[in-house]
């Protein structure tokens, strides 16, 4: 019978909520809520109580493989795969410097959810290897946002944060919360706004969503139109002296700038073309205008969505231009612990041209920087905890440019569709079999950061990612010996304090150590930490750096008078501890303007004022060649990120259905349950039609975290779902960030062919069966 309940986080989606799960043998059997968790507080949603199926499943991986001529993998051992790997890395960045050219190692991924301590080691990798490319699901989402953050606040590591529980206004843009959530007891914090007479909400999105069902008002505009709605919006509230004049002349620049551009909107000619009445962005205006506190919570459907860098200046200037930022229940800057990113300042890739934000390049572009005949083009690829094959825009073309790669690495727990066209596949240890820590710290003006402990021992032939790339370093020469990393671990057992001075003369006398702190940490204090808690030993850095830089805040989470060494070593030492997480910073609101990192907001950023100036909704009609707008990509109660592949964990939606309204189903002749194709100049898929009146005329959707194949039991393999990046195209992105216009995909809907609706009933009662066997 099981025994205790064990403490956790969830990993299904960024908010990490705490929870508590009873275990049997290698199996999660019941989850809750962890009502010591000092931010979710016991709060549980749906998905959540579906992780008894993250365990063991047929596509783990328990041994290392190598890809044979034909295509296929054959197992191989571990000093095998890593000797191997590490004479062509060897190779490669050997080449690399004799032409004289930038590392042509790309690296992609680096943690997903609830999977995040590889990420900084396998950075370690790429700065080695002399390279810079590097890919991640946060430059398919979040780039557009994060340059427009380094615009205004003067860094990109700048994030807002949402006052949810203290406002008297909401406004959501392009999201879900009720299914999506993206804060804190999403679903609890909705039913109290709507709950309170003097409280309120507005909803701006296609779709008459759950939320939008509990709004006080809800614009349903037509899909791609945000930038023209929230223009007109804030043009109006000007128009009307609605401005914070007192704040705008005490802690920004740029109004007149901004004004003057938003004097040109043609604002009715745009809420027509945003296809909403007047009557209600007035009212919506009006709402903006008497609230005491509104913040606003935004999410991929503008960022996602057309002109998705343009969507986040508009975003933030309709709380900055109504003074409502840097006050309780108002948009906030956060503090970060770790950083989920950097800030690039203007470097541009060689071969498309696009911006590094964060650090980072767009997703829509890794296969052009693979594909081409540039002699800087990327020749290897080192893929972590992610699964480009399948959530890259254009499938094939990445498919592609995987196989065109002299060298291809993942490292992963599952086979996934792309670990089966690499070179070589390394089995890591799962995210509940090792130490861990969830990494999105987005809180204000309280942040928290949480250690999970493992729920099981990792699997026999599978590594943590620490261990992994530590012995691939050993064979790459770069480790020091063993008597100087026997010195530094006594160091950091018997004098913590000095461990980094020690560290530091120990890099300048070992040439590309320094690119390797991460490893060379787990090394020496990883060694001395309790419970096999070796690989978050990089953590320790960063709490080290946090108690130089926010010393006060730091100080007032602990309940400290330490500083410098002592009280990162304290924080440390604390969250180690505390299984539940713990506080690591607490500020006053006064205090967000320490965050920001020029003397005042930036309100007029040249490049997107000149974008506002030459919108036209003439040029931005639909295509009558695909007159349908496709939300690629939706969330809904039972999709998540790729980490849960049996299909058997979802209660509803197991064909991950197109919802569409009956009228448009009608249209091509098609019902409720009918299997219909949707098409794009880049490919066709064959889905199952679900009748969905929530939905907006000339508008559908598929879910994302579908398209995996998985075994069928009898020695084959299915496809679970739409594998909707089929029909993507990774041209069609954003000019700035190349984020892809997911939320607003061109497509013809189509009756399915005989031929395809019985290979896709086929397909669908395979999966059945599969399910069935999995709860049998």
């Amino acid at each position: 019978m099981p025994a205790d309940w064990h403490k956790t986080a969830c990993s299904l989606c960024y908010l990490n909520c705490g929870l508590e799960v009873q275990i049997e043998d290698r199996s999660i059997t019941r989850v809750r809520g962890d009502k010591q968790h000092p931010r979710s507080q016991g709060y549980l949603c749906q998905k959540a109580q579906r992780l008894t199926f993250l365990g063991d499943h047929d596509d783990r991986l328990t041994t290392p493989l190598r890809r044979r001529p034909d295509g296929t993998h054959e197992p191989i051992d571990w000093d095998t795969a890593l000797s191997e790997i590490a004479g062509r890395l060897t190779a490669l960045r050997d080449a690399d410097r004799a032409a004289g050219r930038p590392g042509s190692l790309a690296y992609v991924g680096g943690g997903g959810q609830g999977n995040h301590s590889g990420g900084g080691y396998g950075k370690a990798l790429l700065s080695w290897m002399g390279g810079t490319r590097y890919f991640n699901a946060l430059s398919q989402e979040k780039t557009g946002d994060f340059w427009v953050n380094g615009r205004m606040f003067g860094d990109q590591t700048c994030h807002t944060a949402e006052g949810v529980e203290e406002c008297d206004l909401l406004v959501v843009l392009g999201c879900n919360p009720w299914l999506a959530h993206g804060f804190s007891n999403a679903r609890s914090a909705l039913n109290t706004i709507k709950n309170d007479p003097a409280r309120k909400m507005i909803v701006v999105d296609p779709r008459r969503t759950e939320t939008a069902q509990a709004a006080e008002l809800h614009l349903a505009l037509r899909p791609g139109t945000d930038a023209y709605l929230l223009a007109a919006m804030i043009a109006m509230i000007i128009e009307r002296n609605g401005q914070d004049a007192e704040f705008l002349a005490a802690r920004t620049e740029g109004f007149a700038e901004v004004a003057e551009v938003l004097a040109r909107v043609p604002v009715d000619a745009w809420i027509a073309h945003a296809e909403v009445e007047r009557a209600d962005v007035e009212r919506a205006v009006d709402m903006i205008l008497d609230a005491r506190a509104m913040t606003v919570r935004v999410e991929l459907g503008i960022q996602q969505g057309r002109h998705s860098t343009l969507n986040s200046y508009l975003e933030k200037l309709l709380y900055l231009v109504t003074g409502n930022f840097g006050r309780a229940g108002t948009n906030n800057l956060h503090t970060w612990l770790l950083p989920l990113w950097g800030n690039s300042r203007g470097q541009r890739s060689e071969i498309t041209g696009f911006e590094y934000i964060g650090g980072l390049l767009p997703t829509n572009t890794m296969a052009e920087e693979v594909l081409t005949d540039h002699p800087h083009r990327i020749r290897a690829l080192w893929v972590e905890s992610s699964n480009p094959a399948n959530t890259y825009a254009d499938t094939a073309r990445v498919e592609e440019a995987i196989r065109a790669c002299e060298l291809s690495v993942v490292v992963d727990v599952a086979y996934t569709e792309t670990a089966a066209l690499a070179d070589y596949v390394l089995p890591a240890a799962a995210q509940h079999e090792k130490w861990e820590f969830t990494l999105f710290d987005f809180e204000w003006p309280t942040n928290y950061f949480q250690v999970r402990r493992p729920l099981f021992e990792p699997l026999a032939g599978t590594l943590v990612e620490a261990e992994i790339y530590a012995r691939l370093f050993e064979m790459l020469g770069v480790l020091p010996d063993a008597a100087t990393l026997a010195e530094l671990t006594e160091t950091a057992r018997s004098d913590r304090t000095n461990l980094l001075r020690r560290a530091g003369e120990v890099m300048s006398d070992h040439p590309g150590l320094a690119e390797i702190v991460p490893v060379l940490l787990y090394s020496t204090l990883g060694a001395t930490l309790p419970d096999g808690a070796a690989s978050i030993a990089p953590l320790w850095a960063g709490c080290q750096r946090l108690a130089g830089r926010m010393t006060t805040p730091l100080q007032r989470a602990l309940g400290s008078d330490s500083t410098g060494p002592e009280l990162g070593n304290e924080l440390f030492d604390r969250i180690l501890a505390s299984p539940s997480g713990t506080p690591f910073s607490r500020h006053t609101h006064d205090e967000v303007w320490e965050l920001v990192k020029r003397e005042r907001v930036q309100l007029a950023v040249p490049e997107l004022l000149e974008w506002l100036d030459r919108l036209d909704p003439d040029a931005e009609r639909p295509d009558p060649q695909y007159p349908f707008s496709l939300v690629s990509g939706q969330r809904r109660s039972h999709n998540a990120n790729q980490i849960l592949r049996p299909p058997a964990w979802r209660k509803t939606d197991l064909d991950g259905a197109l919802r569409a309204r009956s009228a448009d189903l009608a249209s091509i002749g098609a019902d409720n349950g009918d299997w219909v194709a949707v098409a794009t100049r880049t490919g066709r898929i064959v889905v199952r039609a679900e009748v969905d009146e929530s939905m907006r005329a000339m508008q559908l959707a598929l879910p994302h975290g579908f398209g995996m194949s998985v075994p069928d039991g009898q020695g084959g393999r299915v496809v679970n779902g739409p594998r909707i990046n089929l029909i993507t195209d990774a041209a069609d992105r954003d000019p700035i960030a190349g984020t892809p216009h997911h939320k607003d995909v061109p497509v013809l809907l189509e009756p399915a062919t005989a031929a395809e609706r019985e290979l896709a009933e086929r397909d669908s009662l395979r999966v059945r069966e599969v399910v069935a066997a999995t709860k049998g």
